[in-house]
């Protein structure tokens, strides 16, 4: 296993005369053997597949995102779980939708998610179109149906305008599903790992990359890798030692609800990194909201590793700098209601 000793280069470079390893020439190496694993963000927006993005669809998506009208309530929208304020997600343990229920897990962030292999926890959406009909569709969150939304959409003349310009077929729930995700596709933060990944020697400090050197050097890049450093691949939570039922609640067995493959009890995907210190709490239980403590858990269960306090620190310093900078957000004023727009519901359906 190689070895990345970035914090002794840096203090030699610094101290020892000219003929030893200059600080640039010790950042050039770790650099060239964080490019085998990482890739810096794209420097346009990325397409999806079969959802050609214009203007006019992306303004459509963000006033769609933020329309609590999608919601059987009127009280919830995308916004809401995913606050672009506060990370993308909504700082709670789970999230509190429909009849003011507790959703089964914590939010995932919504920055960069277009990056993702699949949404969700468990991956059961295969893209963003598709992760944006879910919510929308369950009881505990927005609890509406396909055609209520389109009705409700088809009553307000601005939104029906929007969508002729944008879609062919015009209003349709899936549609709206297509425009939400062009919008959430434009939902980039550049960070200074990325500026550090294409050569700038400045953007992260010796502490972050000291942890980007043990992040590779203890394994957690053969998991959290990738432009998302994660976002891909399914591995069991506990593969050396099982954490604690109440960070794993043993009710929830992950992606095994959606294959029924008995192998995929409690696996679930591996979570994008980005904005990781911004997103607490952390797991699909939402149980952890120090970032210390959930390195520790990780280097322990995923890697049966024991870290020392200044390793952890050091590693938490490394995901501080995939803290990025959103693009800058205005609320969009939204369509008028009309007479035949449907009237909210609080009214909470029994779980079939």
């Amino acid at each position: 296993m190689t070895r990345y000793a970035v914090p002794f280069l840096l203090t030699t470079a610094l101290a020892l005369p000219a003929v030893t390893p200059t600080l640039a020439m010790a950042q050039g190496d770790l650099r060239e053997a964080a490019l085998e694993a990482f890739n810096p963000l794209p420097s346009t927006i990325p397409a999806v597949a079969d959802n050609p993005s214009t203007e006019e669809k992306v303004e459509l998506g963000k006033m769609l995102y933020y329309d609590p009208r999608l919601s059987a309530s009127g009280v919830f929208s995308c916004y809401s779980c995913h606050n672009l304020a506060t990370g993308g997600d909504d700082n709670l343990e789970t999230s509190i939708g429909h009849g003011w229920q507790k959703g089964p897990r914590n939010a995932p962030t919504v920055l960069n998610s277009v990056l993702n292999e699949a949404q969700f926890w468990d991956g059961r959406a295969a893209d963003l179109a598709a992760q944006a009909k879910g919510p929308i569709q369950a009881g505990v969150e927005m609890a509406n149906t396909p055609d209520n939304v389109v009705a409700t959409l088809n009553s307000m003349p601005d939104y029906v305008e929007r969508f002729n310009t944008s879609f062919e077929e015009g209003v349709s729930f899936d549609n709206m599903a297509k425009a939400i995700e062009v919008f959430e596709a434009t939902l980039l933060t550049p960070a200074p790992f990325d500026a550090w990944l294409n050569g700038d020697n400045s953007a992260m400090t010796e502490t972050q990359l000291a942890g980007l050197g043990l992040f590779m050097d203890k394994g957690c890049a053969s998991c959290h890798s990738g432009v998302n450093v994660g976002g891909h691949g399914y591995y069991p939570f506990g593969l050396i030692e099982k954490p604690g039922g109440d960070v794993l609640p043993e009710g929830d067995k992950g992606r095994f609800a959606v294959t029924a493959t008995a192998d995929d009890e409690y696996v679930f995907r591996a979570s994008p990194l980005r904005n990781i210190s911004i997103t607490a709490p952390y797991f699909h239980s939402g149980k952890v909201w120090d970032l210390n403590v959930a390195v520790q858990i990780m280097a322990e269960s995923q890697l049966g590793e024991s870290l020392t306090d200044t390793e952890v620190t050091q590693i938490v310093a490394f995901l501080d700098s995939l803290t990025g900078t959103l693009p800058t957000q205005t609320v969009p004023v939204l369509p008028e209601e009309t007479k035949s727009t449907p009237r909210p519901t609080a009214e909470v359906l029994p779980v079939q």
